[in-house]
């Protein structure tokens, strides 16, 4: 991943203070902390929208030994796309320490923010991302970094619309439906046509909740979408779009067509 800025930038105040980490203290032993139960965005895929700035909720446990004392500690968790958090090319920190609940002696329960920017993302960036722990020495500022906690889902926000025509139509007449599917560009703030995508043109019957598919229309490179159907009773028609690893699943709001 390329952050499109500097760590401190992206990540705010904790990056710049509580758990910033001097060089000068990369070699002197961090807490004796453990993370676990690291869970960010209530463990469910992040869907970032071409000029989305989303403030993300992170939760974890901390352990440490009782002659440990976190008040002297501050915690917070790391999202990072390289093979540590320690990384600072490819780690996003939360914007503040953690706010920590005592459970006992040697364990709290943490939860976090963690702000992270379209606007400072390249599209590659979009994938699953890794999730980690930093503890920062309040008093001789060193670190301990821990890897592998968790993954993120990071996607870019896709959008998708349908319109059938003509309406009202007779019975057994043809339909056509068209829509266009496209996604965030988060390198240039807009959204652009996602073409060769497979995507389900659905029917929902007047009266009913369930959309029945039809058949599946490939976007062109454009992300247009176009098909055709015979009009057989009242009822809704979308396309739905199921997504990919990087692009978030979408369905179009289904347009009504009154069969007469």
């Amino acid at each position: 991943m390329r952050i499109r800025a500097t760590v401190a930038a992206v990540s705010g105040a904790l990056a710049l203070s509580a758990l910033a980490v001097p060089a000068a203290h990369a070699a002197t032993a961090g807490p004796n902390v453990t993370f676990s139960a690291m869970k960010v965005n209530g463990g469910k895929a992040l869907s970032l929208g071409a000029t989305t700035t989303a403030k993300v909720k992170a939760t974890y446990t901390v352990t440490h030994p009782s002659t440990v004392s976190l008040a002297g500690v501050d915690t917070g968790p790391v999202l990072y796309r390289g093979t540590s958090a320690k990384d600072a090319d490819t780690q996003v920190i939360s914007d503040d320490p953690g706010t920590c609940t005592t459970v006992n002696s040697t364990t709290a329960n943490c939860t976090a923010t963690i702000t992270l920017p379209a606007s400072e993302l390249y599209n590659s960036d979009a994938g699953t991302w890794k999730t980690g722990g930093l503890a920062v020495d309040k008093k001789t500022e060193a670190p301990t970094w821990q890897n592998d906690l968790g993954t993120l889902p990071v996607r870019r926000l896709a959008k998708l619309t349908a319109d059938a025509a003509p309406e009202p139509v007779k019975k057994g007449r043809t339909l056509t439906v068209t829509g266009t599917l496209t996604r965030a560009n988060w390198e240039t703030g807009k959204y652009a046509g996602f073409g060769g995508q497979s995507v389900k043109l659905q029917f929902r019957k007047a009266g009913t909740t369930t959309y029945t598919t039809l058949k599946t229309v490939t976007s062109s490179s454009t992300g247009a979408l176009k098909t055709t159907v015979t009009a057989g009773s009242d009822g809704y028609y979308r396309y739905s779009f199921a997504g990919t690893s990087t692009t978030s699943s979408v369905s179009a709001t289904g347009d009504y067509v009154d069969v007469q």
